[in-house]
């Protein structure tokens, strides 16, 4: 049995990843809510392998061991920390603290497919843009869930999510309003 690959990132409506330095929205675009941090930490309450590029891993990382209470933390965060990792990375030779993480240096979709076919259980990766755009082309995306946050930042905007990417059919598997405002899509893309 193949485990399911699902690209898990968070976006404006226009499309972006993150904002630059010093714009004003604070995490979740200050749109978080019960609801989303609720649905959040029940997606990562089940046995699961997170996949990463560097930047992200290192990113989550320092933020999941840079010494802040755990309990000032959203839940699923917590949990991401728990879960293994395999990070796919030429440049980095240290797990940065992260408890169960494993580095694979090489070709990512030849990575990813022994993965997919060794694993069992589901992949999962958050952001990890470059990385998960290259996997998308090489066909080994099964899910593609984008939570769509309710702002625009054009002025602000940083890391179209999807920026580069190849052309894709999206066949809507799921779709929830959370809290009322966020869209969270998930979508089975099929390269055309």
């Amino acid at each position: 049995m193949t485990a399911v690959y699902t690209w898990d990132v968070f976006s404006t409506l226009d499309g972006y990843g993150s904002y630059t330095e010093g714009a004003d929205w604070g995490g979740y675009w200050g749109k978080q809510g019960p609801e989303l941090l609720a649905h959040r930490a029940a997606q990562f309450d089940t046995e699961q392998r997170m996949v990463f590029g560097a930047t992200t891993f290192r990113e989550t990382a320092e933020i999941m061991t840079s010494g802040i209470d755990p309990n000032t933390l959203d839940e699923w965060n917590v949990r991401t920390m728990r879960t293994p990792a395999t990070v796919v990375s030429s440049t980095l030779h240290d797990t940065l603290g992260w408890p169960d993480a494993t580095i694979v240096s090489g070709d990512a979709a030849d990575i990813v497919a022994r993965l997919k076919q060794e694993s069992d259980v589901p992949l999962r990766s958050q952001a990890s843009l470059s990385l998960n755009r290259s996997l998308m082309a090489a066909g080994l995306v099964d899910r593609l869930q984008v939570t769509i946050f309710p702002v625009v930042s054009g002025r602000t905007g940083t890391s179209p999510i999807l920026r580069g990417a190849a052309d894709f059919d999206l066949e809507l598997l799921q779709s929830r309003t959370l809290d009322g405002h966020t869209l969270e899509l998930v979508y089975r893309p099929t390269l055309r």
